[in-house]
């Protein structure tokens, strides 16, 4: 004990003779210290405009990442997404031309007004800022400026030093990624068929709510394995009601299809154009323009028949719930199939890169197959998937699931609440 006692005694006096110049000294070693270690757990992601940016230009009133920045009232939007609460520092990577630039960059209810300068490519530091999880939303607003254009803007820089922390983005632009990326992820149902059925009808009724319509958005309601059918908003001032079927030939170019492996058509309603299409595949291609209404439910029903040559025919009829109508859009015959439908589904695209940044969302009711000994199924069970946008992370953006007695897709306008929801008996898998 008596040697204990005389240790502590001479620790104390140590302790007291520190002066405070020496406090000082030690307090601000710690810091620097403190701040090193923070220093080499900061992360950096770099977002590209490319397949994050969309820039909205006030004479069309849509986006895009290629358009020139030169008026007041047009915005850029970059998105990105974290996974938790984090402080984040944000920096742009561009180039003014000429002179100087000011900026206004807005993240919520924060702004920061930054003055840009430099012909080469930099990077301009915006500030720091506390941000939820979930997407973020930067606004670019450019104030003044000397030169034609406020500058080019190449990406959007994120620091932080939250462990762990994850930043969704479009990442790169391997296999046009950033294209895909600007359009949004496309989701699809999968529906579940009665074992061992051959199914040779598909019925399917489809309502787009009110304001989920941005232009560019293809509601597709009676998916099989060769073709799909469903509505499009092509335009401002139209839509369509669209039908195809690929060819067994595998081509982007429709020309390039042997005449034993073209689509043939055989009959097309009032209206309805018909031709061939590209790009994705190649077939046979019928659409009817209509002025289809957003809050309106729209009956869609398929036949898939072998025709005991080789081939099979596919027909598709339209019509609108309230009036009670059909209409034919087409039919076509695919050689080289010799089977009924297959792998019945539905799916949500957006297929204009420009808005992607507008959400869009449609129900599906009553859907049934018929089989080929004339045996009604519901079908009542479907699969959640989605493309590789999706799939890679790159935008999470999308959902599916049920709402009352529907199933319902949706996709774009960078929501949070992703993924797959049930709210009724209908029974879907992800």
């Amino acid at each position: 004990m008596p040697i204990v006692a005389k240790s502590l005694s001479c620790r104390r006096f140590y302790e007291m003779r520190i002066t405070s110049k020496y406090k000082m000294i030690l307090v601000a070693f710690l810091f620097c210290y403190v701040g090193q270690i923070k220093a080499q757990h900061m992360e950096s992601w770099t977002i590209p405009t490319g397949g994050n940016g969309y820039l909205l230009k006030q004479d069309s009133g849509i986006g895009g990442e290629k358009k020139i920045w030169q008026s007041p009232d047009d915005c850029y939007l970059i998105f990105f997404r974290l996974d938790r609460l984090s402080e984040v520092d944000l920096s742009l990577i561009l180039a003014v031309s000429e002179g100087k630039s000011h900026l206004k960059v807005t993240i919520g209810a924060i702004s920061f007004n930054i003055e840009a300068k430099g012909k080469e490519i930099h990077q301009e530091k915006i500030g720091k800022v506390f941000l939820d999880s979930g997407y973020v939303r930067v606004e670019i607003r450019g104030i003044q400026k000397d030169g034609a254009v406020f500058a080019e803007l190449s990406s959007l820089v994120v620091q932080s030093a939250t462990q762990g922390l994850v930043v969704n983005f479009v990442k790169d632009n391997l296999e046009n990624r950033f294209y895909w990326g600007r359009r949004g992820p496309s989701v699809h149902l999968n529906y579940e068929l009665p074992s061992g059925a051959e199914v040779e009808y598909f019925y399917n009724e489809l309502t787009v709510p009110v304001g989920q319509d941005p232009v560019g958005s293809y509601f597709m309601a009676n998916g099989f394995g060769e073709g799909y059918f469903g509505m499009q908003v092509n335009g401002p001032s139209e839509r369509r009601v669209l039908f195809s079927v690929w060819s067994p030939y595998h081509s982007d170019h429709p020309g390039d299809i042997p005449e034993s492996d073209r689509i043939v058509l055989l009959a097309k309603g009032e209206g309805v154009h018909t031709g061939e299409f590209g790009n994705e595949g190649s077939g046979g291609q019928s659409y009817l323009k209509t002025n289809w209404e957003a809050g309106k439910t729209y009956r869609f029903l398929l036949k898939g028949c072998p025709d005991g040559s080789g081939s099979t025919i596919y027909t598709a009829w339209f019509g609108d719930s309230e009036v009670g109508n059909w209409r034919l859009i087409a039919s076509f015959k695919r050689p080289k199939t010799d089977h009924y439908l297959t792998r019945l589904h539905s799916f949500l695209e957006n297929f204009d890169d420009q808005n992607g940044y507008l959400g869009r969302k449609c129900l599906y009711t009553n859907a049934w197959c018929l089989d080929r000994n004339s045996a009604w199924f519901p079908l009542t069970k479907a699969r959640l998937t989605g493309d590789d946008i999706a799939k890679r992370g790159y935008r999470l953006d999308y959902a599916g699931g049920t709402e009352g007695d529907a199933f319902y897709l949706q996709n774009g306008g960078f929501f949070n609440n992703f993924g797959c929801k049930l709210q009724s008996s209908h029974q879907l898998q992800k």
